[in-house]
């Protein structure tokens, strides 16, 4: 069986892909241009993905293709209609990145609301030295004990954001197309209307595409923070960079963009070095443990469908 990576380069430099050897041939690209893909798995029964995007403008010759794996649980880069029709079978991986996603939502949030970057540098460029005073507090901070907490998507990792959320004495409430019990459900408005922090944890789609825009951020808190480590397009990138850089919003946190890597042409760009945004390079999912268990999860799905077994399928 040949298994083609296609981006391992995505995976990071310390991910050991040789269990990979295991079930099959393995060839692994780095990374792999638009123009390139169809020749690459053009013999390949499986082709193991992150963010290369698939569909019928390459898939088309590869007639021996029979499962893609995706390292990720959202698949909004794969045509799986085109799959579908094609017979070619497509796994995710769930649950993989719950920790940590959820680690560095709290993180960021903290972050933001703490200003501690401000604070190290103050260290760092000898101003508090120089100061001549025991004490900094300024910029002032404040806690997030006794704040509401919105988290938009209620799933596996909004279901941790919030219990980490409550742990450091936060209320609560969720936006989810289908109220569950254990949580407060509010509609989308209401959300944007109470919460302090609102973090977003979404997968990409029709009906999720720009669902924070110019309106929800109209409703929000003029120093409300907005977290967003889901996918670019779930929000108006455009209008939460204007709503910070006109002192609409309290902060930003963001981890993802509808392009990646973010362009210089990005909304985001020439607000990046603002004290009130913190931008990361959609890392958030990337713990070193997250991705032994997703590798580890891949594997599984490669083995369940040659055994005849469906495990994790989105086909």
């Amino acid at each position: 069986m040949k298994i083609t990576v296609l981006d391992a380069s995505t995976l990071g430099a310390d991910l050991d892909l040789s269990p990979l050897n295991e079930v099959g041939e393995v060839e692994i690209y780095g990374t792999t241009e638009p123009q390139d893909v169809a020749a690459r798995i053009a013999e390949s029964e499986v082709v193991l993905i992150n963010k290369i995007k698939l569909n019928g403008t390459n898939l088309g010759g590869a007639k021996n293709l029979k499962l893609i794996c995706i390292a990720a649980t959202g698949y909004d880069n794969i045509d799986t209609a085109y799959c579908r029709e094609h017979g070619i079978a497509v796994s995710n991986v769930v649950g993989y990145s719950t920790q940590s996603v959820a680690q560095v939502t709290l993180s960021m949030a903290l972050s933001l609301y703490t200003h501690l970057p401000e604070y190290t540098k103050a260290v760092e460029d000898g101003s508090y030295t120089r100061g001549g005073v025991a004490n900094k507090l300024s910029p002032v901070y404040h806690e997030i004990c006794g704040k509401t907490w919105g988290i938009v998507g209620y799933g596996n990792i909004g279901k941790q954001v919030a219990a980490v959320a409550r742990a450091m004495g936060c209320e609560v409430i969720a936006f989810k197309r289908t109220p569950c019990e254990g949580v407060e459900c509010v509609s989308l408005d209401e959300l944007c209307l109470r919460a302090d922090i609102i973090s977003i944890h979404l997968p990409l789609a029709d009906a999720t595409r720009g669902i924070i825009g110019e309106r929800e951020i109209a409703l929000m808190k003029n120093d409300a923070i907005v977290i967003n480590v889901a996918r670019g397009a779930v929000t108006d990138e455009a209008a939460l960079a204007r709503a910070v850089a006109g002192g609409r919003l309290g902060g930003i946190g963001v981890d993802v963009y509808s392009v990646e890597p973010m362009p210089k042409d990005h909304p985001f760009y020439p607000i990046k070095d603002m004290p009130n945004v913190c931008l990361t390079p959609h890392m958030a999912w990337g713990a070193a443990e997250a991705r032994a268990r997703c590798l580890d999860e891949i594997i599984k799905n490669i083995r369940a469908f040659f055994d005849g077994e469906r495990r994790s399928r989105v086909d």
